[in-house]
């Protein structure tokens, strides 16, 4: 019973530092040599290092140059830092929105994907890894974390050396592996609002060539806000995950792991508050305080603080997400080679209250979604004296096939249509007015990408890297409206036919308008990256990359604007590719014996064809579709700091400057404020009613949701 609209619980502490202690590489291979963790635990035999596999091979986070934060398991749970969203306490440059898990999104640096309705036809641009398998679906970051050993937070572009291309950066999250030693750990905690929590995880062998890992995790707390109209609290947290593993080590050279997991979510969420009003160009007889008034509604409080609603419509955030993996890691000798191959799924049951009020305006708005993915990734990675290299092969298949369903209710006409139609005060013209919809997507993506690092002198190494993806993305939009027309029957709501000029067939069709479209986009894309690090002294090092990257194209799948006939506007069915032109200049440095750790990097990302989600206000209701921005520009300063002066004390802090505009956007949606009027030439200044202009220059404004400082 997750709350995705509720403040952070931050607690103040002393934190231990993702960059001053060691994690222990699970996911090293085999025969390495595995260090413990000593973050928690005051073990006695602690080093200075993080060893990490962010560039496929076992080496320390200060040999890594770009700008990664390392997080252990044990830091993870002693900060409470349990899903994403907290995990972005820890590392600011990570963003994280959620409204409901469909419609959550993951940046890094501003960068990633828009935050809005969720389009299925367009990529994440913060790729999420869980033990090498990719997750496509930006709803398992609501989920928790389940027994995980390690997550790096890699920022900048990853495609010349991940599976799939993540033009703003990685989340590459391993977990704790099986063991031939037998191990076990529990974990309970509890909080106000009723929360419980409850962790634990045993390993060990089942013979001398088998091991086995089982983990569980269950998250519940009481909702934050109180549902007047239903005696409900709501907004919970209800999660339930399970992992198990199998290893086979049939030898010292070869490591073959079978791992499934299956997680749930199940809360009566996600609901909204009263905040405020604005005013916009609509005449006021349209705007929210004559509406409310008009149907004799009061919010249940006007003040936020109270965290009340009154939405009467069901709630749920029902959540499935899981899958099987096999992994094979075989020591050749000179190199390791890697194969993995994925099925995952996501199930979405949602059920929301449109309207967002205590009104039977929108009763019904459910959009149950289920998708499955195929991967398959072969890699070999090589270390020398003079050159270290890995190249590898991505296969990505996968299906999303989506039910819509919208119903109005009786008080939608007078909330949906003019006050001046006298249609407005007949509750039948609108009401049982139905949208059913059927998404499709077939998504494939292949890739062939690889990376060399070329140690030129003791100093000084040249990294350079290349992608070649090929995308392909095949869509289907169709929505059936039906409605009741002035005679009684039922009708299909078209915009020709023996009922097209009927007038409550024409007011239907301006809240709810049938639509078919099947995009589709396919390109090849080559990118390339290029990397200089120089070691100035033996802790400290240098280095600076340029990338030219993309972000594929993608098609629209919630509908697209439609011309005065009811004809879809085909040309908005897909969207370009971002292409990405990327700089980035890092120092990374350890002083103090090797006590602190003080990290620098400086970046600037100009993106051409941003994609973008914005509003199509032809309707009378709003409905999102993808578009492209012509610049947007993202750049800035991040730093962190650690010192480990003792073995049992360790204090973090770090921050960043993230300045994060659209550069060239002359045809942006316009906001709420300059929005709703009429047609013509002459434009009402804004929040009075009058005329609005077709669309709003906002070129120089801020991406939204980006902080420009941060700090932990």
């Amino acid at each position: 019973m997750y709350s995705y609209l509720r403040p952070a619980l931050l607690a103040a502490t002393i934190l231990a530092s993702p960059t001053a202690y060691a994690a222990t590489d699970e996911a090293a291979a085999p025969g390495a040599v595995q260090q413990e963790t000593s973050v928690g635990t005051g073990a006695a035999d602690d080093v200075d290092e993080i060893l990490v596999t962010a560039r496929r091979r076992q080496e320390t986070s200060q040999e890594v140059p770009l700008a990664i934060s390392v997080v252990g398991g044990d830091h993870i749970d002693n900060t409470g830092a349990f899903n994403v969203g907290r995990l972005q306490q820890l590392t600011p440059t990570l963003q994280f929105y959620s409204s409901n898990p469909r419609n959550s999104s993951v940046n890094i640096r501003g960068l990633g994907a828009p935050f809005g309705l969720t389009n299925d036809g367009i990529e994440q641009g913060v790729g999420i890894y869980v033990d090498d398998v990719y997750y496509s679906r930006a709803a398992s970051s609501t989920f928790d974390f389940l027994d995980v050993a390690r997550i790096e937070v890699l920022r900048g572009p990853q495609g010349t050396i991940y599976g799939k291309n993540t033009t703003a950066g990685a989340l590459n999250i391993t977990s704790r592996q099986p063991t031939f030693d037998f191990e076990g750990r529990a974990e309970v905690s509890i909080g106000n609002l009723a929360f419980k929590q409850a962790k634990a995880a045993v390993s060990g062998p089942l013979s001398d060539q088998l091991a086995a890992r089982f983990a569980i995790s269950a998250t519940s707390r009481k909702g934050t806000v109180f549902n007047v109209k239903t005696g409900n609290w709501i907004n919970e947290q209800d999660n339930l995950g399970l992992r198990a593993q199998l290893l086979w080590r049939p030898s010292d050279s070869v490591d073959v792991t079978l791992a499934g997991d299956y997680s749930v979510q199940d809360p009566e969420c996600c609901g909204q508050i009263y905040v405020a009003t604005g005013a916009t160009q609509r005449p006021l007889n349209r705007q929210f305080a004559a509406l409310a008034a008009a149907q004799n509604y009061v919010v249940p409080s006007t003040n936020p603080f109270d965290r009340v609603t009154d939405l009467d419509a069901d709630l749920n955030a029902g959540n499935k997400i899981g899958g099987a993996n096999l992994r094979v890691k075989w020591d050749t000798g000179p190199g390791t080679f890697t194969s993995v191959t994925a099925w995952r799924f996501w199930d979405w049951k949602p059920a929301n209250d449109r309207d967002f009020t205590g009104l039977p305006i929108t009763t019904s708005s459910n959009n149950p979604s289920q998708q499955h993915q195929y991967t398959q990734e072969f890699r070999y990675a090589q270390s020398g004296r003079n050159f270290d290299f890995a190249a590898g092969l991505f296969g990505f298949y996968q299906t999303v096939r989506t039910q819509g369903l919208q119903v109005q209710g009786p008080a939608a006409s007078k909330w949906l249509l003019n006050p001046t139609s006298s249609l407005s005060n007949n509750p039948a013209v609108l009401n049982n007015l139905v949208a059913q919809n059927d998404i499709r997507l077939d998504n494939t993506s292949l890739a062939a990408f690889g990376q060399v690092s070329w140690k030129l002198t003791d100093a000084l190494t040249i990294q350079p890297g290349v992608r070649v993806n090929y995308d392909k993305k095949k869509g289907l939009y169709s929505s059936v409206v039906t409605g009741t027309a002035s005679d009684g029957t039922r009708q299909l709501v078209l915009f020709t036919g023996a009922y097209a000029t009927d007038p409550w067939i024409v007011a239907q069709r301006g809240v709810l308008a049938p639509q078919r479209i099947e995009p589709s986009f396919s390109a090849w894309n080559f990118s390339y990256d290029l990397t200089l690090s120089y070691k100035l002294a033996r802790d400290v090092m240098a280095y600076a990359t340029y990338a030219k990257t993309f972000k594929s194209g993608g098609i629209n799948l919630n509908g697209v604007p439609a011309d005065a006939a009811g004809v879809p506007i085909l040309a908005a069915g897909t969207v370009k590719p971002e292409s990405l032109n990327h700089y980035e200049f890092g120092l990374k440095t350890q002083f103090w014996d090797r006590k602190a750790t003080f990290n620098l990097s400086a970046f600037r990302t100009d993106i051409r064809n941003y994609q973008v989600l914005v509003t199509n206000g032809q309707l009378g209701v709003l409905r999102g579709y993808l578009a492209n921005a012509a610049k947007v520009r993202t750049q800035g300063i991040e730093w962190d700091l650690s010192v480990r002066p003792r073995q049992r004390f360790n204090a973090y802090a770090n921050g960043s400057y993230d300045d994060a505009t659209y550069r060239s956007f002359a045809d942006a949606p316009c906001p709420p404020e300059l929005s709703g009027g009429g047609s013509s030439t002459r434009v009402a200044a804004a929040g009075v009613p009058g005329n609005s202009p077709a669309n709003c220059d906002i070129s120089g404004k801020r991406l939204p949701g980006v902080s420009k400082w941060s700090f932990s």
